[in-house]
């Protein structure tokens, strides 16, 4: 597909739509909400539902706004004072979308979310009703990180991871991530598109943590890594742009655009894959890991040498080769305990050891994910 046809025949065409925009792209130099950005891009937002396509906004900003709300200089150094910031600016930040978007007749909804929440199969379900349900009533959806609760977020920046995780859970077509910078580039000019996200891809990332936003643009790279390999499109594009989301979705050419994978993964496989997170390892051999990666096949436990962590029947664990790289993810059927006992045995001893036999694999290449 060329480059032409992305733009014109996957964005132009998208119904479900994740916008995220930073803290940099939203506030001025002094750290402050910049209202007319605000302004602007809830007058984009509202064109593009309009027109019939659903939008769901991941927006940061809390930090900068409690530095307006407080009159602070700058933005604090500890983290129970961001913490503090966050949980002032945080109202600050909803009143001002909601502002915004009310002069347009949207409905807007907070939605607080921490990495945990995707983390976890039941809350991770009950965010993917809530977040359908605001579209039944058209209300829209925006969420940000818990700040004032959350603590490793703060310091890594995982608004964006938070987007991609969205952007897969609903099976949305596009995420459109917003930022203070035109995309991705490279000697000095923008990147029209990158076919996959890959160690070359990696290598254009400059240290461009802006001074108030958390994250920077190799959060971004991975945000729409994660997007592309479910099989859906990721743009990354400048939010002071005029009508930058209008024309994008005209299909202009704005922004760097990350093309999607062919198959488009399921809704299971993305949360095992990228969501949860794994409570232990199970080191394989040579043979398992080629039939993993090769063949597609499941995982017994003839093919298992080690086990690391303790689990239980039903969690996500990593699968990891000789060399100990990670080749893949899934949801095992058995405790580490019980893998424990029957690594290295073929199934049909399974029930001789264990005294039951309810699973002739390990992991089933239905509940498995390959990196």
């Amino acid at each position: 597909m060329s480059n032409a046809a992305v733009r014109q025949e996957l964005i132009a065409a998208a119904r479900q739509i994740v916008v995220k925009v930073g803290t940099a792209a939203i506030t001025d130099e002094a750290g402050r909400l910049d209202r007319s950005v605000v302004s602007h891009l809830a007058a984009q937002i509202a064109n593009v539902r309009s027109r019939g396509a659903g939008v769901t906004l991941v927006a940061s900003g809390a930090i900068g706004a409690g530095l307006d709300e407080l009159d602070l200089a700058c933005r604090p150094r500890t983290m129970e004072m961001l913490q503090a910031v966050a949980a002032v600016g945080q109202g600050q930040l909803m009143r001002t979308f909601s502002d915004a978007f009310g002069r347009r007749g949207v409905k807007v909804a907070q939605v607080l979310v921490t990495r945990d929440d995707f983390e976890d199969r039941a809350r991770y379900l009950n965010i993917r009703n809530t977040l359908r349900a605001l579209g039944d009533v058209r209300a829209l959806p925006i969420l940000n990180e818990n700040d004032a609760v959350a603590v490793d977020e703060i310091r890594f920046g995982d608004n964006d991871i938070i987007a991609a995780h969205v952007t897969n859970m609903l099976g949305a077509d596009l995420l459109v991530l917003l930022t203070n910078v035109a995309g991705l580039m490279r000697n000095g000019r923008v990147v029209d598109v990158i076919e996959q996200v890959d160690d070359e891809t990696r290598s254009l990332v400059q240290a461009d943590r802006s001074r108030l936003g958390s994250g920077g643009m190799a959060t971004k790279l991975a945000a729409a890594e994660m997007v592309t390999r479910a099989g859906e499109v990721a743009v990354i594009a400048h939010a002071r742009m005029p009508k930058v989301l209008t024309r994008l979705l005209a299909g202009e050419r704005v922004g760097t655009v990350f093309v999607p994978a062919r198959r488009k993964m399921s809704s299971r496989r993305r949360w095992i894959g990228q969501a949860s997170r794994p409570a232990g390892k199970l080191i394989v051999d040579d043979g398992a890991a080629r039939a993993l990666t090769q063949s597609g096949k499941s995982l017994l436990p003839s093919g298992i040498t080690e086990v690391i962590g303790r689990f239980g029947q039903g969690a996500t664990v990593s699968v990891l080769d000789a060399a100990g790289r990670e080749i893949a993810r899934g949801l095992t059927n058995y405790s580490a305990d019980q893998i424990e006992k029957i690594k290295g045995l073929k199934t049909a001893r399974i029930a001789q050891v264990l005294g039951d036999k309810p699973y002739d694999e390990v992991i089933h290449r239905n509940n498995m994910m390959l990196r």
